[in-house]
């Protein structure tokens, strides 16, 4: 990154340091000729990374060219033959999700691809409050004793030996298709384990959400169904729609095969073939006349599928994927968009508390670890992003339930493996469980040594954390002014997304404008237009405007003139189109 700061802001409103993106120029210039595409378009592939080799693959992400052989993957193959051997047979499988959207989007494509194969399988989901996350050994044996005689774990199982062994003791097959971090050593003992992650895996597809795992499972078992003289098996493209779902929401990087699965999967999803996500967008009323995109998988869809599994019924989200029935996807749609709006108050709720305890904390605390009796464990998630977001530093939310166990979720940086802390936290003895991946993390903790837990991970990633905010800044893309935010550069932006972590939405500056109309909306938003000397405007919101505490800089009586840094999104409603910018931080300019 650029070694001054842009425009000279050192400490902006947010307390970021901005700096211009570097791209490497020789690559700009070889993309731009091997490509023929414009000074703009190369810096923001280069910027990330993406060289002139590649650079023609990145822009046209295809299912041929970017899928990785299923084979790759240790006990693929092991799984799928398993899976068709039971259903064959007629025997009982059910599918044990966890309760996301990546479990449920994971669920549903196996649930689709069996129903078409014309074999039934059964869908269990834990309830997060009482069971917990993932299998435990007491819904196995309940699943045995109904007469199950396989079960598939999806976004779940790697790390539940308890539970596995039990079930392994009571002769009941456990397949584990997952993707979080495996502990080294031994193998939990199951029928076969999936996952990418595990220690023996050279798949290199590490960084895949259990919905892309799930969906590489279905080529394997497409491809040994054909094998066995089945001709007439699902054409599974039609499920890229949920992989891309889960993928998105899971926060994932967006490179590699998760790139090539999720701008096929928006495709998918723009169609509406799904009746549940079709059912979603209607009670949300939402336009896809510019197509299904990132945001409203992560932030309109997303958040009622993982509604249910938060504070509803738990299988709510993966059955409302599952269903080919219009009238049942209705019902359940509205159902999850009544508690979604019971989630946000709840959660409003405990972000004030949260927020307190925050900062009452020392302001070299490495972490933000914060714990209160009867905060709600289907929330601690949400919260904790946005406690990372607020202080630029990983955070762990821990609701303590009325028999002193406390159920925690931690939201991290980049360069800073939280999922490894957490796990480390649990072979020394001082969790009762926990796992993750580098970014996120779940555990629980006994209330008597959440203190310890406190000291153990700030010491583990205290070096980590510091060097992560050494680097921590604003990367800004280019410097623009409002006039240029148009449909031509939407063009070129929309031609390197879909955008994620890892290829980031690219983030523009305005220099120099002042907010000529503000106004406060419910929620703490607010929506303002900029303009600039020479009259140019641009027009946008600035969500959680009151939390980040800008609403001060775009609601002051006399206007201040301001830095500005935003995203650009495309909007179309009833055929007419217009350029939003996302405000994303705010500078004074004087």
């Amino acid at each position: 990154m650029s070694d001054d700061a842009l425009l000279g802001v050192e400490c902006s409103a947010g307390g970021k340091r901005w700096r211009l993106r570097v791209a490497d120029a020789s690559q700009m210039k070889s993309i731009r000729q091997d490509l023929s595409v414009s000074d703009f378009t190369a810096r923001l592939l280069a910027s990330r990374g993406i060289d002139a080799e590649h650079a023609a693959d990145f822009l046209e992400p295809t299912l041929k060219r970017g899928l990785p052989d299923p084979s790759t993957f240790a006990d693929m193959d092991k799984a799928a033959g398993l899976i068709l051997d039971a259903l064959s047979s007629g025997k009982s499988v059910t599918v044990f999700a966890d309760y996301d959207v990546d479990g449920g989007s994971s669920a549903a494509q196996l649930i689709r691809w069996a129903r078409e194969m014309g074999y039934p399988m059964g869908l269990y989901v834990p309830d997060r409050v009482t069971e917990g996350y993932g299998p435990s050994a007491k819904a196995l044996l309940a699943l045995k004793e109904d007469g199950v005689d396989l079960v598939v774990t999806v976004d779940c199982g790697a790390a539940a030996y308890g539970a596995l062994e039990a079930a392994d003791e009571a002769g009941l097959p456990v397949i584990v298709v997952d993707h979080h971090q495996m502990s080294a050593g031994e193998m939990p003992p199951c029928a076969a384990l999936v996952n990418p992650n595990r220690a023996d895996d050279e798949s290199g597809q590490g960084h895949m959400a259990a919905a892309g795992v799930t969906f590489m499972l279905l080529v394997a078992l497409s491809r040994e169904a054909r094998r066995r003289g089945t001709n007439d098996v699902p054409d599974i493209r039609r499920y890229l729609g949920m992989t891309a779902m889960g993928t998105i929401c899971d926060v994932v990087p967006l490179t590699g095969v998760n790139r090539v699965i999720t701008a096929q999967g928006l495709k998918v999803l723009s169609q509406r073939i799904n009746p549940g996500v079709a059912a979603l967008c209607d009670v949300a009323e939402l336009s896809l006349d510019g197509g299904f995109t990132p945001y409203h998988a992560g932030f309109v869809v997303g958040p009622r599928i993982n509604a249910g599994g938060r504070i509803g019924q738990a299988d709510m989200g993966a059955k409302l994927l599952s269903t080919d029935d219009a009238a049942e996807a209705a019902d359940l749609a509205a159902q999850l968009d009544a508690v979604n709006r019971e989630r946000r108050k709840l959660q409003d709720m405990m972000q004030v508390e949260a927020l307190e305890l925050a900062e009452k904390l020392p302001d070299d605390a490495p972490m933000i670890i914060v714990a209160r009796e009867g905060w709600h464990p289907g929330l601690i998630g949400i919260i904790a992003g946005r406690l990372k977001d607020r202080y630029g530093r990983p955070a762990l939310v821990i609701g303590i339930d009325a028999d002193g166990l406390g159920k925690g979720s931690g939201r991290s940086m980049t360069g800073v493996d939280l999922g490894g802390a957490i796990s480390a936290a649990k072979a020394a003895g001082i969790l009762q469980s926990g796992g993750g991946h580098a970014m996120a993390g779940g555990l629980s903790v006994k209330a008597s040594k959440i203190e310890t837990l406190t000291k153990f991970l700030n010491a583990s990633l205290g070096d980590d954390i510091a060097a992560a905010r050494a680097k921590s800044g604003r990367d800004i893309d280019a410097l623009i002014t409002p006039s240029a935010a148009g449909p031509a550069l939407m063009d070129e932006i929309s031609a390197v997304g879909p955008f994620g972590m890892g290829n980031p939405q690219p983030l523009f500056a305005f220099e120099n404008v002042r907010p000529v109309y503000a106004k406060r909306l419910n929620g703490g938003h607010v929506r303002v237009t900029f303009e600039d000397a020479s009259g140019g405007r641009v027009s946008g919101i600035c969500f959680r405007a009151e939390d980040q505490g800008f609403d001060s800089l775009l609601l002051a009586p006399e206007t201040p003139l301001l830095h500005v840094a935003g995203r650009l999104k495309r909007d179309s409603w009833k055929g007419r189109e217009r350029i939003d910018l996302q405000v994303v931080d705010l500078a004074l300019a004087n």
